[in-house]
């Protein structure tokens, strides 16, 4: 079919795929054996909220190349498992309690309170959470697209995986403030 056209151009091919918005623009040219394309163009529309109920809107071109998602999960994970290493020797309150880190998992176990489960999902370019409080979440980076500032962000309520982690852990740990802003990718 192509053989017969010297060229052809598909322009805004949208589609849908769990929310996430692609907008291509293909330029193919008949060459021996060959198609061309170029210039690929990916959007991602995620929502954050302030301090009010309304979200806001970020048009994010953060999709992070595979190297650089390598890099912003192992900062994250290896920040995640230094707090909670810590975290966990400090307060005795919680027996049974238990965390394991390996090939990008992170398992912290809280005895009665439940098991948490953090990690990287490399096809989707996300961290996923299976939390006992609040369930499975999966995060999307948003920041800039070098891995240099953002947080992970689940965007059907705009909360990051370190709020939502503060939030249910200051509950389990009333005694010990429960601080994660300064974390990698924690907000700050």
């Amino acid at each position: 079919m192509f053989s017969r056209l010297s060229s052809f151009a598909i322009r805004n091919v949208c589609r849908n795929q769990r929310n996430l918005k692609y907008i291509t623009t293909l330029t193919c040219t008949k060459l021996p054996r060959q198609t061309v394309v170029t210039n690929y163009v990916q959007q991602q529309h995620c929502y954050s909220s302030n301090n009010t109920k309304q979200p806001t809107e970020h048009v994010v071109d953060s999709i992070l190349d595979h190297a650089t998602y390598e890099r912003v999960c192992v900062e994250t994970l290896d920040g995640l498992n230094d707090y909670f290493e810590q975290l966990l020797e400090s307060v005795e309150s919680i027996p049974d309690s238990d965390l394991a880190y390996s090939d990008g998992v992170l398992t912290v176990n809280l005895g009665k309170h439940g098991t948490y489960v953090i990690n990287r999902q490399t096809p989707n370019r996300q961290i996923w959470l299976s939390s006992p409080t609040s369930g499975p979440k999966r995060y999307d980076f948003v920041g800039e697209s070098s891995g240099i500032s953002g947080k992970w962000v689940y965007r059907h309520t705009g909360e990051s995986l370190h709020e939502l982690l503060q939030h249910e852990l200051q509950k389990i740990f009333e005694t010990q403030k429960i601080e994660m802003d300064d974390l990698p990718y924690g907000g700050r």
